[in-house]
């Protein structure tokens, strides 16, 4: 059976100003008044002016790009409660080139969400089917409040109190509601009005987020439950999580809906450090998530192929053959995706296989200019399923630059939009849905239309495959370019489209708002971009070297910044209607 959460308050009042970027003191930085600007000093990119702000304060306050994607991660839990909070999880890739307190640092943080202790291989079988997606069973391990302390601890350099003021702030000040957001819910509102149980199931999400379905531009969300949280995680760290009261509330949020994750699970969260993948591709240093991140590893392989190719990664894609190439690169990166990737501490990744240089050339000689080849050639050849597509709303990245020469790139999630719709009752966060990533029916497609491998069924304390994509690009003058997205599986492509926009001399605004194309292998569809291609002939041109076609709106949301001779190019893509900050 299911139990309603406790009841929730009444919506609160709109305070008398809203939490804006220009409220934050000190303020001897600036926020973009639109979603790109060039900055000297060091500069922040989040899907948010007010996460932004929070990140650029950090660095105004000395602090380096660890304590502002730390601080711009905290605060969009707040401000951007679909895509991702404290109740998630997420990948952080670290570089500090000459950092004072760290020196020269390369490595990467999994926070990434794991599965409960009591849920195995079969556990989703035998419920219904959209117990992956929504309620208590399809709550992972939250990871985001251990690994962001983790990486402040190690290898930021402001106090935890500091680094979580500007989200405590927001939380209490309230924030404007913005298009994204109100285009983000409208979805999620028709769901909670044809199904009146999810009014009283989900309480605090249809009273206080979707306003009853009548939430618009403009209005003010206040979060003092978040406040309360973020205030304890402030004072006691990861403490208020596993001995505080934040993870009994925690376990009773779920126990109430029918689920299965415990204090004993939250209490066992551990992050891990690992060593980043690196690739060096035509004169460029690439730094990405090893798996269970599939981002980097499907990046490498596609920009590999285009190097094999005879491909200039700074000739800019923007003709039928060069998106046919790019979209034949992105098919068996896909392909050896859904058959490999998996959480390396339970089960192998051929990584040398996937990465291998000979096994890239047997790859390329499929890539023809004139056509494509049988969809079981594509990778491993794995069987092909019909899926069904859906939207990601539940991501989120941040792109950091500082004034040291150090870059953070970090994506976090909660899987869809406002994760498992259960919310933790007295502190006002939502807890993810990201059980639906890992493999949890046999012969069956996830939300994402991703056909998961055998090795990532659910295990105790294992992390399933994710798509999040923060990438870092080195060159011998240090950071060239910071980037991530967020979008499912069209996080991969379109991170990999706006990094090969930049190298080709677009100055990062163009980068970013420039349209894209996606292809994940299966189903066997082209998407564009409405405005990718339009020239006469050219989409002619795709469907007769054999690529069916789609029309997609939005081919992920990127956060982008790049080295150039008059500062840090900062873009928020304007797909979601983000601004970036700085120095």
């Amino acid at each position: 059976s299911v139990r309603a959460q406790e009841p929730v308050q009444p919506i609160a009042p709109a305070p008398a100003r809203a939490a804006e970027p220009d409220a934050f003191e000190p303020a001897p930085f600036r926020v973009a008044q639109t979603f790109h600007d060039t900055f000297a000093g060091g500069a922040v990119a989040a899907d948010h002016p007010v996460a932004s702000a929070a990140g650029a304060e950090m660095l105004a306050r000395g602090g380096n790009a660890v304590d502002a994607a730390v601080a711009a991660s905290f605060t969009l839990s707040v401000v951007r409660p679909y895509s991702c909070g404290i109740g998630g999880g997420g990948f952080m890739v670290i570089h500090l080139a000459n950092d004072p307190k760290h020196g020269a640092v390369d490595t990467a943080i999994n926070y990434r969400e794991t599965s409960p202790g009591a849920v195995g291989r079969t556990y989703f079988e035998k419920l219904p089917e959209d117990a992956s997606t929504r309620g208590g069973h399809s709550v992972a391990t939250p990871g985001s409040v251990a690994g962001l302390l983790y990486a402040l601890e190690h290898y930021g350099t402001l106090d935890r109190a500091t680094v979580l003021a500007p989200a405590i702030r927001a939380a209490t000040v309230g924030f404007v509601v913005d298009a994204h957001y109100v285009e983000t819910v409208g979805n999620l509102t028709n769901k909670f009005e044809s199904n009146p149980d999810w009014q009283e199931r989900f309480a605090f999400v249809w009273e206080r987020f979707l306003r009853r379905g009548e939430v618009a531009v403009g209005d003010t969300i206040v979060l003092p439950e978040q406040a309360l949280a973020l205030s304890l995680i402030s004072e006691s760290g990861f403490d208020a999580f596993t001995k505080g009261p934040i993870g009994g509330a925690i376990e009773a949020a779920i126990a109430a809906d029918g689920g299965v994750l415990n204090r004993a699970d939250i209490r066992g969260y551990a992050p891990l450090e690992v060593e980043p993948l690196r690739r060096e591709i035509q004169g460029k240093t690439f730094l990405a998530m090893p798996p269970p991140s599939s981002g980097g590893v499907a990046m490498f392989q596609a920009l590999t192929l285009l190097d094999m190719h005879g491909m200039d990664l700074e000739d800019r894609i923007d003709t039928p053959l060069e998106v046919h190439l790019l979209t034949e690169a992105f098919k068996h990166a896909f392909a050896d995706r859904s058959k490999f990737l998996a959480d390396p501490e339970f089960a192998p990744v051929p990584m040398d296989k996937l990465l291998a240089d000979q096994e890239l050339s047997r790859l390329e000689r499929l890539m023809l200019d004139g056509a494509t080849v049988q969809i079981n050639a594509y990778g491993t050849g794995a069987k092909v399923f019909p899926i069904i597509r859906r939207d990601d709303s539940g991501t989120s990245h941040i792109s950091v630059v500082d004034a040291h020469g150090g870059a953070v790139a970090c994506t976090e999630t909660i899987n869809l939009e406002f994760g498992s719709l259960v919310v933790v009752p007295g502190y006002g966060f939502c807890l993810n849905d990201q059980m639906d990533d890992f493999t949890t029916r046999r012969n069956a497609n996830n939300a994402f239309s991703l056909r998961q491998s055998r090795h990532n069924f659910p295990e105790p304390g294992k992390r399933p495959v994710s798509s999040m994509s923060p990438t870092i690009v080195l060159d011998e003058d240090g950071v060239l370019a910071v980037a991530g997205a967020s979008g499912g599986p069209r996080i991969i492509t379109g991170t990999t489209e706006v990094l090969l926009n930049a190298f080709a001399g677009m100055d990062a605004g163009d980068a970013v708002a420039a349209p894209r194309f996606h292809h994940q292998w299966s189903p066997n569809t082209l998407l564009l971009e409405p405005g990718m291609l339009t020239g006469e002939g050219q989409r002619t041109d795709l469907e007769a070297r054999g690529h069916p076609l789609g029309v997609h709106k939005q081919i992920g949301n990127v956060q982008l910044i790049t080295r150039t001779p008059g500062g840090w190019q900062a873009a928020s893509d304007p797909r979601k209607g983000g601004r970036p900050a700085g120095l």
